[in-house]
């Protein structure tokens, strides 16, 4: 399966993961203007965009950036709808990484939320709901994730999910160097 030919939606009991679509504006722009979220966005290598976005009309540009870099193949974004809500609480990107460095040919999840949705019970079910399926969606035989030092609840989160701290720094496009990585490897 190429994710950028057919995006699969996938759900669990509390959790659907699906394409972006614009109607989720509202709901995303609650999550990229949330300032408490903020610190857990991973904007590494991202020329610059930390993903605050504090009004309609920049969330709005961002969703039509995302809608360009998926039809360009470039990453993609899935919208997380809490079905209990319901809405829209946060997005997943999706890209394939091609470096020089230890991450090559490793798919990298980013995964946003809401910071009432920064807690462990909720980022495990986000992580293990899409985390089988990347290897086959992105032709990949590992994934990265960021977690900053102070996620604890993300890190436990990701631990408890199978990645693993990786001592590797991810080389950015300008050679700075990212550090923070936690990795999962195919079974």
């Amino acid at each position: 399966m190429n994710i950028y030919e057919t995006c699969p939606a996938l759900e669990n009991g509390q959790f659907l993961l699906r394409m972006v679509e614009m109607e989720d504006c509202d709901d995303l722009l609650r999550v990229y203007s949330d300032k408490n979220a903020l610190p857990f966005f991973n904007s590494d290598n991202c020329d610059g965009d930390n993903f605050y976005y504090a009004t309609r009309e920049r969330m709005a540009k961002a969703l039509d950036f995302w809608d360009l870099s998926y039809k360009n193949g470039w990453f993609v974004r899935l919208s997380i709808v809490d079905k209990a809500a319901p809405g829209v609480i946060g997005t997943i990107e999706l890209c394939l990484r091609v470096s020089e460095d230890a991450f090559n040919h490793m798919g990298i999840l980013r995964v946003d939320v809401r910071s009432d949705y920064e807690r462990e019970d909720m980022l495990y079910d986000i992580v293990t709901l899409i985390a089988p399926h990347i290897y086959e969606m992105l032709g990949c035989d590992g994934i990265i994730t960021k977690v900053p030092i102070y996620a604890v609840e993300r890190m436990n989160a990701v631990q408890r999910a199978g990645f693993v701290k990786s001592d590797a720094l991810l080389t950015g496009k300008t050679g700075y160097a990212y550090d923070g990585y936690w990795t999962m490897k195919k079974d």
